[in-house]
């Protein structure tokens, strides 16, 4: 089963090779990683789609993450209501021909066109992994030179969670 697993983390050198080892020792496949700054500066914000045999894996991998020196949160999103985004960069072969007709497509996309070559568009389309699914399915018969994907970025609807802004931070230096 996929969960989404989100982090909060400081945001020093070295806490992302650090999380991955922990899923690459425990064998937790990681489908999508997404790591970015957060609302509060030093504070980052991770986001991992992985796939699971059962709930006592994804117990295990958050108790694990939780022991990292520099993970301050970690949440398993997936039951909760939440909002998840993707970005994706899509080179599609086109000629004069065919360019309109990929424009028909992208339109109930809310996808657009962010550059043109004589033989290429490069389009942009975020949202949810099935839309993105969809369009890519849509563009396949014209030709994909290049496909680039962010991978999952998500976090929880509403203001049930302490927000990371919440957090104490506390010093020994007056």
């Amino acid at each position: 089963m996929k969960r989404i697993v989100t982090a909060t983390v400081n945001n020093r050198a070295g806490v992302l090779n650090r999380i991955t080892g922990l899923f690459t020792k425990r064998q937790f496949n990681i489908e999508s990683i997404t790591v970015g700054h957060s609302e509060v500066p030093g504070i980052s914000r991770m986001t991992f789609v992985v796939q699971v045999d059962d709930d006592n894996k994804i117990e295990q991998l958050i108790k694990q993450l939780n022991k990292q020196i520099d993970v301050l949160k970690v949440n398993d999103i997936t039951s909760q209501s939440y909002v998840a985004r993707e970005l994706v960069l899509i080179k599609v072969l086109a000629n004069a021909q065919t360019r309109s007709e990929i424009n028909g497509i992208l339109d109930p996309f809310r996808a657009s066109v962010i550059d043109v070559s004589k033989e290429s568009l490069v389009v942009q389309v975020t949202g949810e992994s099935e839309k993105v699914e969809a369009l890519i399915d849509l563009l396949s018969p014209y030709g994909i030179k290049e496909l680039a994907r962010t991978g999952l970025t998500a976090f929880t609807r509403g203001t049930k969670q302490k927000a990371v802004t919440d957090i104490k931070h506390y010093t020994l230096i007056k």
